[in-house]
C-alpha cells in the first residue's frame, strides 16, 4: 500500500475516533474534544467503519485550490514585468499591471512571483540597520526638507534637483518642487507655496547645505545666519541642521522612494522636463502618493502655531 498524506487534524480524529471505538472515550466527549456535534462524530464513526481510517481523510488533499492563477496569467505576469517594468517594486508593478494592462493580481502575489523569477529582493535581502532618531509627537511640529539630486527624467531631460518636504510626526509627504540646482532662492519658492498651501511649522530639519547653515565659522555680517535662515527668523520659524543622514531618515528614505517611484511614473507620462514635471506633481502627490506613508500613526495636530 501506498502512503496517504493526512493533515494534523485528520490524525488527530482518528486517535480520538479509535478511543470511542475501543470504548475508552464516551461520544459526548469526543465531540467535545473535536468541537463537533455528536452527529458528526456519528457519521465519522460510520465512515470509519465502512471505508477505514483512511475515509477520515480530508477530501481536498493534493488538490489544487479553486482559487489558484493559472500558470498561464502567472507567466503571462511574469513577462509583462520583465519586459515593462523590470525596475518597480511589486506594489507599483501591480498597480500598473491594473490599470495599463488589464491584469489584477495582489501585490503580495506578485511579490512572490518576481522573487522566484530573480526581479525582486525580500526587504530581509536588503536589510540595513540605523539607530533612528524619535519622530516629533505632533503634525506640523518639525518638517524635514532636503533637494535630491537625480536623472529625474532619465535621458529624455536635463539632470536637476527635486526639492522635498516631508513631516517628522507623520511621514507626510507635504511638497515636492523641481528646481535647477539648491540654491537660496529655489527653497524661498519651495518655502512660500508651502506656507501658502500648509501654514508655518515650527522648525524645518535640514542637513548641513549652504542654504541652511553658514559654512565659515568666522563670517561677518548676517548674524551668522544665511538669507534662508534669516528669512526663517523673520517668520518665527526655527531651523535645525542634522548632523547625519540617518537622522533626517524620514526625508532620505522618501527620497529613495521617489527616485524609485516618481522616476517611472514620469517616464510613463512621456514627461522630460521641469515645467511638465512640476505641473505633474500636484496630481502625483494626490494619487499615487496617498497612503504612501514612511509610518501610519494618527497624526497629533499640532496647535502650537
Amino acid at each position: 500500500m501506498g502512503l496517504i498524506a493526512m493533515s494534523e487534524r485528520d490524525l488527530q480524529r482518528i486517535e480520538v475516533l479509535s478511543k470511542v471505538i475501543a470504548g475508552r472515550m464516551t461520544m459526548v466527549t469526543a465531540a467535545h474534544v473535536l468541537t463537533l456535534s455528536e452527529r458528526q462524530v456519528r457519521r465519522l464513526l460510520d465512515r470509519i467503519s465502512t471505508d477505514g481510517a483512511a475515509s477520515i481523510r480530508h477530501k481536498a488533499i493534493g488538490r489544487p485550490s479553486n482559487n489558484r492563477i493559472s500558470d498561464g496569467v502567472r507567466d503571462y505576469a511574469v513577462t509583462l514585468v520583465r519586459e515593462r517594468y523590470a525596475d518597480f517594486g511589486p506594489t507599483l508593478a501591480a498597480e500598473k499591471l491594473a490599470e495599463r494592462d488589464g491584469l489584477r493580481v495582489s501585490r503580495e502575489t506578485l511579490r512572490r512571483w518576481m522573487s522566484e523569477a530573480g526581479l525582486w529582493l525580500s526587504r530581509k535581502q536588503r536589510r540595513t540597520f540605523h539607530q533612528p532618531r524619535l519622530r516629533r509627537e505632533a503634525y506640523g511640529e518639525l518638517v524635514q526638507i532636503d533637494g535630491s539630486e537625480h536623472r529625474w527624467f532619465e535621458d529624455r531631460g536635463d539632470r536637476c534637483s527635486l526639492l522635498v518636504f516631508v513631516d517628522d510626526a507623520t511621514g507626510k509627504l507635504m511638497q515636492l518642487r523641481f528646481v535647477r540646482s539648491e540654491s537660496a532662492f529655489s527653497y524661498f519658492e519651495a518655502l512660500a507655496l508651502y506656507l501658502r498651501d500648509h501654514g508655518a511649522p515650527i522648525a524645518f530639519y535640514s542637513d548641513k547645505h549652504s542654504v541652511f547653515r553658514v559654512a565659515k565659522k568666522d563670517a561677518k555680517g548676517g548674524q551668522g545666519m544665511t538669507q534662508f535662515g534669516r528669512a526663517l527668523s523673520e517668520l518665527n520659524i526655527e531651523i535645525l541642521c542634522a548632523n547625519s543622514s540617518q537622522a533626517k531618515g524620514r526625508v532620505e528614505r522618501m527620497n529613495r522612494t521617489l527616485q524609485d517611484r516618481l522616476v517611472k511614473e514620469l517616464r510613463l507620462a512621456g514627461i522630460d522636463d521641469m515645467e511638465a514635471g512640476n505641473a505633474f506633481l500636484p496630481g502625483f502627490m494626490e494619487t499615487t502618493m496617498r497612503g504612501l506613508r514612511l509610518c501610519l500613526p494618527d497624526p497629533v495636530i499640532c496647535t502650537g502655531r
